[in-house]
Formats: structure tokens, sequence, C-alpha cells
């Protein structure tokens, strides 16, 4: 099965076609289109609803989707869980920022139930994040029901920023401690687990792999990573702190794209051959992980 770049362009543009932060209605809109498309491809979505406690006495009410294949529904089993989030800044269209990662997620919706494992080991939900630019609050809260309601949670990875390469010598910049153990050129794409994510950084590396062309670059940081804040820049942190393993897949976000947070963040500056790889990559992973479970 293989990732169609077509698909993959016509949903980051519709998607990125303006600003979608928190609340607004473009934001609902984007969240209409990713159910539309998942229905078609036989999934079932609910419309989680949750209020966030922010900064002082302020709230936000946010909502995340959570999808689950019909002919594969979700029970009591262990579980592994897949997510992007799909609000932006309020003043960027986050072409990379994260239409790029909704897309692929978009993506493995449509290709998994054609190959779907004859014998899965773990069960999977696909999950649309929101308010992850408040602080993650999305992820949060899924990961508050996961431990609340004592899932069997095996694994988590969230799809940040998938979409942006550049082959130009010292494209790429890092963190003062990674300096020379990485690559200096921004083609590659990252995949960052903490203190309890060997296993699943190993095994996603290898599934990654198998997309052809796709240099794969891993780091494991000390703890949850609060000596890397930036390695904790998506939904997959709150996860850490729940004790789950957990992985960002990340094309390093302003490490490399300096188009971040920015009006300029659209669908021209991406690397669509790039996105595609990274989508079949994904797609190569999360298969394999469900068919021989962790």
């Amino acid at each position: 099965m293989d990732v169609d770049s077509e698909r993959l362009r016509r949903h980051v543009v519709r998607l990125a076609a303006r600003p979608r932060p928190g609340g607004s209605r473009e934001l609902e809109a984007a969240r209409d289109y990713f159910i539309d498309c998942f229905e078609a491809a036989g999934w079932s979505l609910e419309r989680h609803r949750f209020v966030a406690e922010c900064d002082g006495d302020s709230r936000l009410e946010g909502v995340n989707l959570v999808a689950r294949h019909r002919q594969h529904p979700v029970t009591d089993g262990p579980r592994f869980c897949v997510g992007a989030h799909l609000d932006s800044r309020p003043d960027s269209p986050g072409a990379d920022d994260n239409a790029s990662a909704v897309a692929a997620l978009l993506e493995l919706a449509r290709l998994l139930p054609k190959d779907w494992p004859s014998r899965p080991q773990l069960e999977l939900e696909l999950v649309a994040f929101d308010l992850e630019e408040n602080g993650m609050l999305g992820g949060s809260e899924h990961a508050r029901l996961m431990k609340s309601g004592g899932i069997d949670l095996r694994g988590m990875v969230s799809l940040e920023m998938l979409g942006y390469c550049d082959q130009r010598p010292n494209s790429q910049t890092l963190p003062e401690p990674l300096v020379g153990l990485y690559p200096d050129t921004g083609n590659f794409i990252a995949i960052i687990g903490n203190q309890n994510s060997g296993e699943l950084i190993e095994r996603f590396r290898g599934g990654m792999q198998r997309a052809e062309e796709l240099p794969v670059e891993c780091l494991q940081v000390p703890a949850n990573g609060e000596s890397l804040q930036a390695t904790r820049l998506s939904d997959h942190s709150p996860f850490w702190d729940a004790g789950y393993s957990a992985l960002m897949i990340t094309d390093t976000s302003f490490l490399r794209n300096p188009h971040y947070h920015l009006p300029s963040d659209t669908p021209d500056t991406l690397d669509m051959p790039f996105l595609k790889r990274v989508s079949q990559g994904c797609f190569e992973a999360v298969r394999m992980l469900i068919a021989d479970g962790l």
C-alpha cells in the first residue's frame, strides 16, 4: 500500500487555507473535513469535549476527535494511539504546523483498513488533538482519560510537523548538547522518545526505514525531556508525564523550519515528496506495531 502524494497535497492545501486556532469557525470546518475523510474510510468518530484550566482563572473548551474503525472496534485489549493536533496559531495557516501531520494521519486512516493485520496484537485509535497550541491541552486530556480509565496503552505517537525539508548543508540547527551528534542538513525525520520509550523507538524506526530514501534519526531523552524542553513541545509529553511510552515524529520544527508560527507557514513551503516518504514510513511502522504488538 502506497501513500498518495496528491491526496497529501490536497489535504494540506484544504487545511491550511487559513489559520484555525482553538475555538474558531475555521477549526470547526477543519474538524468537519477530518470527520468526512475518516467516515469515508470506514471509521467511527467520537467528539470528546473537554474543559481545560489555563493560566490564572481562565478556562478553554476543546474537542478531541477519537476514531476507531468500524470493522476493528477498540475493546479492552492492549491499545496503541496515533494522533496529530488539528489547531494552528491564530496568525499562521499552519501548513507544516500541523496540517502536514494531519494529512499523514488522514492517509493512515485511508490505507490501514485496506491492509489490516489478520491477527492484530494491538487495538488502534487515531486522534485529532485540540488546543495543542495552548499548551498540549488536548493531549493532556487524552492521557488523563487513558490513566483514569485504566487503559492498557502500550504506546502513543504524536505526529508533529512532517513536511519541511532543506537539503542545504547547515540548514539544521541543534540544541547545544546535540551538536555534532546529528546531521547539520535538514533532510531527515526525527523519532524522539523518553526514558520509557526505548523499545518503541527501535520498533518505530524499523518500520519507518521501510520507506525508501528516508533518513531517520532517533533521540531518547533522559527522564521526560525536562533538560531538552524542545523535545516536549507536542501532545506526546503529557503521555510521558503519565508514565506511558510515547514518541514525537517530527521534522524538528523551529530548529529547521524558518516559517514556524508565522503567516509564511504555507503549503508552497513544504517538500511534498519528503512528506510522502515520511507518511509512508509512518504507515509501515504503525501497521507493523499493531500486527506484532509491544
